[in-house]
């Protein structure tokens, strides 16, 4: 099953899907090559929009919390990229520390905990919970939906060390974001292996620094292939001071909403277009989907109502919102049974291990499909023994289209891996 475009089925996405299709070799053999120089995440979801004039990631997550949406026919890959990524960083671990987000217990996160733990289980490993939450002071179960349970532990330092009671990690799995910073248990730990590093964490990474990583590999791979970058890449704009609640602190985003507003209109006119551009103004460090506006006219940043300034002024954990992407705004025209959709394609260490749609029955296309009301779907390469298919019409084969929205995850991957790479506090500069 393609999903369903609204566009029409003879647009730039459709020679894009061409091109990547017959560029495979070269992309492949690009990839490997990027691959020796960098260091890939340990594990990244993509979220993607399909305008069906341009294809291209929305948001980076490096403590992805999708496993669930996986169906079972992509477990085999995920195992055998999870055996791939430990064997490179601790070939002889056995034991797996897994740390859950701090205060999170709906059944949709206790079900991606749960398939974690059954991934890297059957990679090999021992794997315990150990919660970072200081109210757990001793093992906690925790029913699941399906009947099954998990056990929060609590966490012992020991020096230069994190475990649990008699069980000594040699690697530990953050699945936190760490947006209010570094947790005490988990600074110093010189001992172990990290996953994802505590740079990759929100408390320094920033979404604005991402993109710019982005529009770098962008530019190399459309270079590659005889292609503008923009066809993959959302433009973006960064304010670092900002106050929602007068006119001067808004002055940054407003001129940078003109600045973006007015670039898509020069592409969308190259392009033969017929659309009205707009913007997404985010809060630049993670929020979870919340600290999102959209903006169609700069005017409308004068005036603000006093519910859209609350909702961008503080985060719902209490972080204040002092700095700002300004992106292109990316319709989706994909349609689930007539509901909005947008792919999701989830990676271990370098490898596609699978997907999912979110899908938003009362959302248009120009809007958040995060916040509440959203279900999830599996993409068609659930079945994982379908490669993509050479010299098919573009537009009407699933593998095909799913091989593309692989190569847009992997090229966010790979700008993940050049951010950490130029934040990470211990790295030799990068020229």
């Amino acid at each position: 099953m393609v999903p369903h475009l609204i566009t029409a089925l003879t647009g730039p996405i459709n020679e894009l899907e061409q091109r990547v299709l017959e560029s495979m070799p070269a992309i492949e053999r690009w990839f490997r090559l990027e691959w020796m120089e960098h260091t890939p995440p340990f594990y990244t979801s993509v979220d993607i929009r399909n305008a069906g004039f341009k294809l291209a990631p929305v948001d980076t997550d490096l403590f992805p919390h999708g496993f669930n949406h996986l169906t079972a026919e992509m477990l085999p890959l995920a195992v055998q990229a999870a055996m791939a990524a430990i064997e490179k960083i601790c070939p002889e671990a056995k034991n797996l520390l897994l740390i859950p987000a701090q205060g999170v217990r709906d059944s949709f996160y206790l079900s991606n905990l749960q398939r974690l733990v059954r991934i890297f289980h059957q990679a090999g490993l021992n794997v315990r919970l150990g919660s970072l939450d200081p109210d757990i002071e001793r093992p906690r179960k925790i029913k699941l939906p399906d009947g099954g349970e998990l056990t929060l532990e609590p966490l012992q330092r020991q020096r230069g060390r994190l475990g649990l009671k008699d069980f000594d990690p040699c690697t530990i799995l953050l699945n936190d974001g760490l947006a209010a910073g570094v947790p005490k248990p988990l600074a110093g730990l010189h001992e172990q292996y990290l996953l994802p590093p505590l740079h990759a964490g929100w408390g320094v990474r920033r979404k604005s620094r991402h993109f710019h990583s982005y529009e770098e590999v962008a530019k190399k791979f459309a270079k590659l292939l005889g292609m503008d970058p923009w066809l993959i890449n959302p433009m973006a704009a960064h304010c670092g001071r900002v106050d929602f609640d007068s006119a001067e602190g808004r002055e940054c985003v407003r001129g940078n909403a003109e600045a973006v507003l007015t670039k898509i209109r020069r592409k969308y006119k190259e392009y033969g277009i017929n659309e009205k551009p707009f913007v997404v103004v985010k809060a630049d460090s993670g929020s979870g989907g919340a600290g999102i506006m959209t903006v169609r006219d700069p005017k409308e940043l004068d005036h603000l109502g006093e519910r859209t300034r609350a909702r961008m002024r503080a985060l719902p954990d209490g972080r204040l919102v002092t700095e700002v992407i300004i992106q292109e705004g990316v319709p989706t025209y994909e349609r689930i049974n007539d509901a909005v959709a947008e792919p999701v394609v989830v990676m271990i260490d370098r490898y596609v291990v699978g997907g999912y749609y979110r899908v938003h029955a009362e959302l248009g296309a120009d809007e958040i499909l995060s916040g509440p009301g959203s279900r999830f779907v599996p993409l068609a390469f659930a079945e994982s023994h379908h490669l993509p298919r050479l010299g098919e019409k573009p537009g009407v084969s699933a593998p095909n289209r799913f091989y593309m929205y692989g190569v847009i995850g992997r090229l966010a991957m790979l700008a993940a891996s050049y951010e950490l790479e130029a934040t990470d506090p211990n790295a030799e500069t990068v020229e």
